[in-house]
């Protein structure tokens, strides 16, 4: 679908096509399994699916997309009073107290600077055993940290996680519920869950899990139990990397940080989101990534958005107004050179 009111409709679509081109001669040459493009800018909105993805509207698992679901859901609960920033994480997760644990802020884990790792050690052998979430919250609370909480912004999984645990036991409720009640639901998110939700595995696009890293398996009979196309990975509904979404849904999520309305989190509390909250050289937001040149080239200083592992990346910059969601079956590994990263620098011209 392409839609352009306007003057500067003709000069985005021929730019947006342009972009397109990249993935299609990807799916047809049979390195692309599926893929979909939405962009938008206000009114205007531009949307194509390639390969074997039969409309925009198909269900990808979003790998690390998902932590800026999981970072809005933390900050629901700051809107209602019953958590801050600031708290230690030791108020919620009594257990989690040993040495510099105790200095760990819920901020900290939203910003990639607790000194939790960003697997666990024991990751592949967690997937192997089929284990439940439950114990990566275990083995996530005893890990060793890497560095004094504060002190540096390393990527990290298992802060996400943690958060997730917050949540759990403020509520009383099962994450992936309340993702869809409190942000889901209100965004009208319909195509998007924490895990399958009511998806079946065959409704969504499968991974090109032989292009994957071995820590998530690379399609080899000894993985096919826990690899990203698993049962047990689509399931396990991991709070870092388990949901699945659409190019609409995400795009409405973006817009939700863009141009905030308050169905989800108070408007102050969306702008706090996509600026800098860590205090230190390296940018990020509560859940959000603030570096522009992970984007696209013509991409603003006040860009924000998210990549995933399986091959998905999704932005929007506040300058220009425009959103991109970029959604793929192969790994970024294999799709960040050669498809994420220079169709995000096409379409960031669009708006130039």
């Amino acid at each position: 679908m392409l839609a352009a009111p306007g003057l500067r409709g003709a000069v985005e679509g021929a730019r947006l096509e342009e972009a397109a081109t990249i993935l299609e001669r990807a799916a047809g040459s049979g390195a692309l399994r599926s893929a979909t493009l939405e962009v938008r800018q206000g009114a205007f909105a531009f949307q194509k699916a390639f390969g074997k993805a039969g409309s925009p509207d198909a269900v990808f698992l979003i790998a690390s997309i998902t932590k800026p679901m999981t970072a809005t859901g933390l900050m629901v609960l700051s809107d209602r009073g019953e958590l801050t920033l600031e708290d230690p994480v030791q108020r919620f997760i009594p257990e989690f107290s040993e040495g510099d644990r105790r200095l760990i802020t819920i901020r900290h884990l939203l910003t990639h600077t607790s000194g939790l790792p960003d697997q666990l050690p024991e990751n592949v052998e967690l997937r192997r055993r089929l284990a439940p979430l439950e114990e990566f919250v275990e083995r996530a609370i005893r890990t060793p940290l890497l560095f004094q909480p504060g002190s540096e912004v390393r990527y990290q999984s298992m802060g996400l996680l943690l958060a997730s645990e917050v949540a759990q036991r403020i509520t009383g409720e099962r994450f992936p519920a309340f993702l869809a009640k409190e942000v889901f639901g209100p965004l009208e998110m319909k195509r998007t869950a924490l895990g399958l939700g009511r998806f079946k595995i065959a409704e969504t696009e499968l991974s090109q899990v032989d292009e994957a890293p071995g820590l998530y398996g690379r399609g080899g009979s000894d993985t096919k139990s826990w690899d990203w196309n698993s049962p047990y990975w689509r399931n396990l509904a991991a709070p870092w990397g388990g949901a699945h979404s659409t190019g609409p849904d995400i795009a409405k999520f973006l817009d939700s940080f863009l141009n905030p309305d308050g169905r989800v989190v108070k408007e102050s509390t969306a702008r706090a989101m996509v600026v800098n909250q860590t205090g230190l050289d390296e940018p990020w937001g509560i859940g959000w990534a603030m570096k522009p040149g992970r984007f696209g080239e013509s991409c603003s200083e006040n860009t924000f958005g998210h990549s995933g592992s399986t091959g998905t990346l999704a932005w929007a910059d506040r300058k220009t107004g425009l959103t991109c969601v970029v959604l793929t079956t192969l790994p970024a590994r294999a799709s960040g050179k050669t498809l994420l990263r220079p169709v995000s620098d096409v379409v960031s011209t669009a708006a130039s």
